[in-house]
């Protein structure tokens, strides 16, 4: 009867195979062919992961040489199958103009209980191996993933998140589209706050807000780097660049307006407007500017701050294409060019819009 299937199969009269398998799996089960052909129904009905499933049992269960080769071979049709289904898929999702621009795909954290779970899933949706899935997704904070067009990103990131990995996706243009006001200083502080700044065309001018508009608190250290001359073991003289001090940084969010408020520590006028700390002219301006955030944080006490910038900046500083793309809209003084300073505005920016993603989902947009 085994005979009679395959003719049936090679006929591709699958009625009739179907019904003689169903009578052979009542007397046969076991038998590695019954089993086989099963496979091959599954294959053809499209019930792709039910012949995956057998394929691989034959693979470890049986030793006949022809029954292991036909099911290699079917495992080979199911790859080409997924593989030319989800070049269409991708092309599809690249179809639309805006799909092409540039964006990020970024993993958001998981527990390792949760990893472990995800790990698997993650290495099939991204076609790597399970160990490489593991290690690649974050359990502190959150990691670029990858960088592309959008339409691309997309994709993956759709079927990541229906397996229950948290991620979000962004285009460069987005952030790039988010004003930055650079905060001289408070002039005043009332029901309305008012801040002196200067826009991305450096023209001073004044904002007036409410401290309810701030959404999100982004903090973050930048390096200074300077040149030293060093020792080596030689006992030579030479040149290192070297992290001699940090920047501190501090945005507030002003989804509603579109804007980030950016506050920085040798930018900021603790001499002008409102009195943060009593002694300002004699202080350090480590000590005036640890008041100035004890002074915002008092004005904030519900707003999340995010300051996991460092872990996420050193899972992409490498992007160095990627990074030249970002206008940073950070104005300190370097001898040459760093990375570090595009990666914090993408980290807020992405604060930003991943917030607005948020609340259009709260309001079931």
């Amino acid at each position: 009867m085994i005979e009679q299937v395959a003719n049936a199969f090679e006929r591709k009269d699958y009625s009739t195979a179907a019904k003689l398998l169903k009578q052979l799996l009542k007397e046969s089960p076991e038998n590695p062919w019954v089993k086989f052909y099963v496979g091959r129904l599954h294959e053809v009905s499209s019930k792709r992961q039910d012949a995956e499933k057998i394929y691989r049992q034959l693979l470890r269960s049986t030793t006949n040489t022809k029954i292991l080769t036909q099911a290699r071979q079917g495992l080979q049709r199911l790859q080409e199958i997924e593989q030319e289904e989800r070049q269409r898929a991708i092309a599809q999702a690249k179809s639309e103009p805006n799909d092409t621009e540039l964006g990020v795909l970024v993993l958001e954290p998981l527990s390792n209980e949760l990893k472990t779970q995800a790990a698997p899933k993650f290495a099939q949706i991204m076609q790597i191996d399970a160990y490489t899935a593991r290690l690649m997704l974050p359990s502190r904070g959150w990691k670029l993933y990858r960088t592309g067009q959008v339409g691309e990103l997309k994709f993956y990131g759709t079927q990541l998140q229906k397996a229950g990995i948290p991620c979000f996706w962004a285009t460069l243009a987005a952030i790039e589209q988010i004003q930055v006001f650079q905060v001289q200083h408070f002039a005043k502080s009332a029901a309305n706050t008012t801040i002196v700044c200067r826009n991305q065309t450096n023209q001073l001018g004044s904002l007036t807000f409410n401290w309810s508009e701030v959404k999100a608190r982004v903090v973050g250290l930048l390096p200074i780097f300077e040149q030293v001359v060093d020792v080596d073991v030689r006992r030579k003289l030479e040149r290192k660049t070297q992290t001699q001090d940090y920047a501190q940084f501090c945005d507030l969010h002003l989804p509603g307006r579109g804007c980030i408020l950016r506050l920085y520590d040798n930018g900021y006028e603790f001499q002008q407007g409102i009195e943060i700390t009593s002694q300002a002219s004699q202080n350090t301006i480590r000590i005036n500017w640890n008041s100035l955030l004890a002074w915002v944080e008092q004005q904030l006490p519900q707003v999340k701050v995010w300051s996991d910038f460092k872990p996420f900046a050193e899972t992409l500083l490498d992007q160095t294409e990627m990074l030249g793309n970002i206008q940073s809209h950070i104005h300190l003084f370097r001898r040459e060019k760093t990375n570090w300073d595009p990666a914090f505005h993408l980290y807020s920016g992405l604060v930003f819009l991943n917030g607005e993603i948020e609340t259009r989902g709260a309001r079931g947009e």
